[in-house]
């Protein structure tokens, strides 16, 4: 029993790490949508918009919680993850950036008043929570079963693991974002790590699909298996290693330091 929540514990440490990634850039997002406002609506702004889309995230939730365990989703989610995660590589692979997209947020909050504000930023961060919560249904179907009663068609313990991850990403993007983007800045090479983890979540959910029931192209037990659990976390850690260790990080810090 202690091994099943060891990996659970795990689990919530990969995904809080792989939410606060992520949360940098939603952060930046939601910072530039604001950038017009004065000073003390801008924080109302975001603290409200932050409010509404954890309203959101959570009815999000609840929804996947009960459809969890239909394969055809599964396959939609891991190959939505594997194209988020594959298409942010291809692009800093080519050396695109995405200052353009960050300009056309400027100009099209330019001028706009107060509560439109809101709704913007709600919207932005219920994108980025439905990409948030898929990687994390991914990672949880990947667990074995809990103790715990199951809640909408889904394990306790897993939809749990998904409600708190849900909740690290909100607390991260309102409380840490100013560390992640400093963090991001020394080390630009974590932004393309957290999609390359994405990506690789993907597959792992791929994985499960295929060893679903009624497609049993793969063993049904294998995504539960030692193996497998092993090759996943040793291929995250190694892509996170990466990331850190990047020439590029290498480069930025030399070019501080100067």
């Amino acid at each position: 029993m202690e091994s099943l929540w060891l990996e659970y514990a795990w689990a919530l440490l990969i995904l809080i790490g792989l939410e606060g990634l992520l949360s940098a850039d939603n952060a930046l997002v939601l910072a530039v949508i604001a950038k017009h406002l004065p000073a003390d609506q801008k924080k109302k702004a975001i603290n409200y918009g932050i409010i509404m889309a954890f309203v959101f995230r959570f009815a999000a939730l609840f929804a996947i919680s009960f459809i969890a365990n239909v394969w055809q989703i599964q396959a939609i989610g891991a190959a939505y993850l594997l194209y988020l995660g594959l298409k942010h590589i291809l692009k800093a692979r080519l050396g695109k950036k995405d200052g353009s997209l960050r300009e056309d947020d400027k100009k099209d909050a330019a001028g706009k008043s107060f509560w439109p504000t809101v709704g913007k930023i709600a919207l932005a961060d219920l994108a980025f929570a439905i990409d948030s919560i898929l990687a994390a249904v991914a990672l949880a179907l990947g667990l074995p079963d809990s103790p715990l009663a199951h809640f909408g068609g889904m394990d306790g313990g897993k939809f749990l693991l998904v409600v708190l991850g849900g909740i690290a990403g909100l607390i991260l993007i309102k409380f840490a974002a100013t560390w992640f983007v400093k963090l991001l800045g020394q080390r630009p090479a974590l932004e393309t790590t957290a999609y390359a983890i994405v990506a690789w979540v993907g597959v792992k959910l791929a994985v499960i699909t295929l060893a679903h029931e009624d497609i049993a192209v793969i063993d049904y037990h294998f995504p539960h298996s030692t193996v497998w659990t092993l090759i996943f976390y040793a291929v995250l850690v190694l892509v996170a290693l990466l990331g850190w260790f990047a020439p590029s990080n290498k480069k930025q810090v030399q070019t501080d330091q100067v």
